[in-house]
């Protein structure tokens, strides 16, 4: 094998697999500093914590490679749990309780696409204006007041099946349902290519915004679930609850590997970088770190993801030129 063969193989292990080697070597890390973190309990606790904002970063997922965003889920999240708690006061079903959490997070997303796929607003903007106005539907909803007394509701986010979480298992369909969608369906693959350039995915064929707006619906129905959740794991309705947990989910999207530019990220990836910030905060918790210094930490790993999203970015594009620069003068060279 040629140097530029081996080159070009160990950059793509480690643009591929690089995020489970940190994975690894944190857990390992970790293990060494309190040996109380490899505890089973210690790690299904990690799992029950970092569930909702995993699920919420698969939906991130998914919009971030087809070139958006959404900073509205966190408020959404919020809306539909109140009003998901609600209808179970009033009807008794938890069945009824969860698809009214759907049907709110799809709503509020097919709202989002309108405005950036109809109206061309930029997902910043768009979802912004959607993380104001669902936070204060959920607050005058409840008239600002907490909603108590939530019976069997708790089961969602506190029930544990053979001594799993429910809320690690649903998790875990989640990812399961993500990575089918983006390795094995047309939608998956219609979303790299939207991300990757999406004027070339227009001329392609692809509905573009008919894409988007299923990977909002996809979204919604993924902040309806994380919305059933949350208020279910704090026993209550909190119309101010899961307050930036859309940048959680941005977090562990980007660590994972999802590019900001689209076209680029894994669900395997982003469940990675979502168990690398809930190792961070579990054992600076169990060394009980400044709770002001964890929000630094977690600041730095995002500017630090970043940055190396930016980096890699960079390196792809130069040796795409110069791959096809060293083509070009081997035709040059044949003629």
């Amino acid at each position: 094998m040629s140097t530029d063969n081996k080159s070009k193989l160990w950059s793509d292990i480690r643009s591929k697999y690089s995020i489970y080697f940190v994975l690894t070597a944190l857990f390992i890390i970790s293990w060494m500093a309190n040996e109380n973190f490899v505890s089973a309990e210690n790690l299904k606790n990690i799992s029950a914590q970092i569930s909702v904002g995993t699920i919420l970063a698969f939906g991130q997922t998914v919009l971030i490679i087809s070139g958006m965003l959404d900073l509205s889920s966190g408020s959404v999240l919020a809306l539909a749990g109140v009003l998901s708690i609600s209808s179970y006061k009033m009807t008794g079903s938890l069945l009824i309780a969860f698809i009214v959490a759907i049907v709110v997070g799809v709503v509020c997303n097919i709202l989002n696409g309108i405005m950036i796929t109809k109206f061309k607003t930029p997902p910043f903007i768009a979802t912004l204006a959607m993380m104001t106005m669902a936070r204060g539907a959920a607050l005058m909803y409840t008239n600002g007041q907490n909603i108590y007394q939530i019976g069997n509701y708790i089961i969602f986010g506190q029930g544990r099946i053979m001594g799993i979480p429910a809320p690690a298992i649903f998790m875990i369909i989640v990812l399961l349902i993500t990575w089918y969608i983006l390795r094995n369906t047309v939608f998956g693959r219609s979303i790299y290519a939207i991300g990757g350039n999406e004027e070339a995915a227009n001329a392609s064929g692809i509905n573009v915004e008919r894409i988007k707006m299923k990977a909002f619906v996809y979204n919604g129905i993924l902040v309806g679930i994380a919305g059933v959740l949350f208020m279910s794991r704090v026993n209550g309705g909190m119309p101010n609850g899961a307050q930036g947990y859309e940048f959680k989910a941005l977090t562990a999207a980007v660590i994972g590997g999802t590019s900001f530019t689209g076209g680029i990220g894994t669900a395997g990836g982003t469940l990675a970088g979502a168990f690398i910030v809930g190792f961070l905060d579990n054992i600076m918790v169990l060394a009980g770190v400044n709770s002001y210094l964890q929000q630094i930490v977690r600041g730095a790993i995002i500017a630090l993801a970043v940055i190396y999203d930016i980096q890699a970015k960079t390196v792809r594009t130069k040796r795409k030129h110069g791959f096809a620069e060293v083509k070009q003068s081997n035709i040059e060279k044949s003629i």
